[in-house]
């Protein structure tokens, strides 16, 4: 590249209002989560903060946007439709690319629904089908030039008061594949997932259930970089590979607004990829320093991925 290729990502959005209380949509899990968001979400989560955000990072001139799940709360039907709304107000959908959230698949009942809805963000491009026909479903992938994006969905339906997230052995050997044909051809390879893609870096009620198998595949076959939300939190990790190290970032919400326990406030990342290789990133964290103020930059790290850690 000539120049570097930037990545913005957003995630967990948590789009309100909750609307669209039809009777067959409705259990004890969505029951307990529209509780939640009542006492706990509904006012922490702010849209006008996050349109603040998304007018900021415009103004940054990202090459591309990654949301990486969590757009909405409870799952239901008029919530997809509102968030694709919010799609079509945020980019093109070649411009944009999605994977689903734990609260974007809530439930069995409608957890098809965004897959569908949000289609057009969540397929391959000309470039990925290359590598991977998308009617193979997730993982798919996007090559953007000299940088590729490998979106794997880790959501899936989880009982009341659960969050976790599973892969699947059908997305592990996909995964398995496109990663090593990627890393033939030297491509820069970017994961997209919801959950925390490491062993430990989140609880068994939030965790990532099959995540000693996806480190396995990363560690074998390599990437250079890969990115989560889910925890709302910033959140940086090394896993080595025989070429080099591969980065694995998670963001905080890109909607709170106010102080909520043990979250940082609203907060967008900016991923400057140089190459090709030996590749350097550089992340630019920009957002809320406080409450109510204004959208500045929070933090700037530029990192190498061949040489080990120190």
């Amino acid at each position: 590249m000539t120049a570097p290729f930037t990545i913005a990502q957003l995630t967990d959005l948590h789009l309100g209002p909750i609307a669209g209380f039809e009777l067959r949509y409705w259990g004890p899990k969505r029951a307990i989560g529209y509780v939640n968001w009542l006492r706990n979400r509904r006012d922490a989560y702010d849209e006008a903060v996050l349109a603040r955000l998304v007018a900021d990072m415009h103004a940054q001139q990202p090459d591309h946007i990654a949301v990486t799940g969590d757009l909405v709360n409870i799952g239901l039907p008029q919530e997809h439709r509102a968030a694709l709304a919010w799609l079509h107000r945020l980019g093109a959908a070649d411009f944009v690319t999605v994977i689903p959230g734990n609260h974007d698949i809530y439930a069995r009942t409608g957890s098809r629904a965004p897959l569908r809805l949000w289609a057009p963000y969540m397929t391959a491009n000309a470039g990925g089908e290359a590598y991977a026909a998308s009617g193979d479903g997730f993982p798919f992938l996007r090559v953007l030039g000299q940088v590729a994006l490998v979106a794997v969905n880790s959501a899936v339906p989880t009982p009341p008061a659960m969050a976790w997230g599973r892969v699947g052995r059908s997305q592990l050997k996909r995964l398995e594949q496109i990663l090593t044909r990627l890393g033939r051809d030297g491509l820069f390879r970017l994961v997209l997932i919801h959950h925390p893609p490491l062993p430990g870096q989140a609880g068994v009620v939030r965790g990532l259930r099959d995540a000693q198998a996806v480190e396995t595949v990363l560690v074998q076959t390599g990437a250079e970089l890969v990115i989560h939300g889910h925890n709302h939190r910033n959140m940086l990790a090394w896993r080595p590979w025989a070429g080099g190290r591969i980065l694995v970032v998670g963001a905080p919400s890109a909607s709170l607004g106010r102080r909520h326990p043990h979250e940082p406030l609203a907060r967008y990342n900016l991923y400057r990829i140089a190459g090709p290789a030996p590749w350097t990133v550089e992340l630019i964290g920009r957002g809320l320093a406080e409450p109510g103020g204004p959208i500045v930059e929070i933090e700037r790290r530029k990192f190498a991925l061949r040489d080990e850690q120190k």
